[in-house]
């Protein structure tokens, strides 16, 4: 089973999901997980009324992990409640992949998650999410949209 898991994260890694840029995005964010060389910008496009998501688009480079969790994540996240958005955390991605990670390989995994949760924070206003221990040499930037 674990093969098949590995071919997916690297059908993924190989033809990413959503990756290229919005025109006009609601808000984007930059992160960048240095222990790896991991990179992400992700842009997200909301619906008019602001309640759900309708496109997500990823530029980065990195490990097959980070950019193949990028992949899967962005197609998860198409025509998700932004409601939805806040209840995001490490073991939902990390089930979301459906692979053991080791240590050193879930800042990898959960990297565009963490984009995509900030990102929302900082454009809706609110504080950046709790619980994000170890996870303080990422590096953010973008802002309200």
């Amino acid at each position: 089973m674990d093969d098949l898991y590995r071919e997916y994260i690297l059908e993924h890694y190989n033809n990413p999901l959503n990756f290229g840029q919005l025109e006009d995005p609601t808000f984007e964010a930059e992160g960048q997980n240095p222990t790896c060389g991991d990179e992400l910008h992700v842009q997200v496009r909301l619906s008019a009324d602001g309640a759900t998501i309708d496109e997500v688009r990823f530029t980065g480079q990195g490990c097959a992990i980070s950019q193949a969790a990028m992949s899967i994540l962005s197609e998860r996240l198409t025509g998700m409640p932004v409601e939805e958005l806040a209840g995001l955390d490490r073991d939902w991605m990390l089930e979301l992949l459906g692979i053991q990670l080791s240590p050193a390989r879930i800042k990898c995994g959960v990297l565009g998650m963490v984009v995509v949760r900030t990102g929302w924070a900082r454009h809706s206003g609110s504080a950046a999410p709790d619980g994000w221990e170890g996870m303080d040499e990422l590096a953010w930037s973008g802002g309200a949209g």
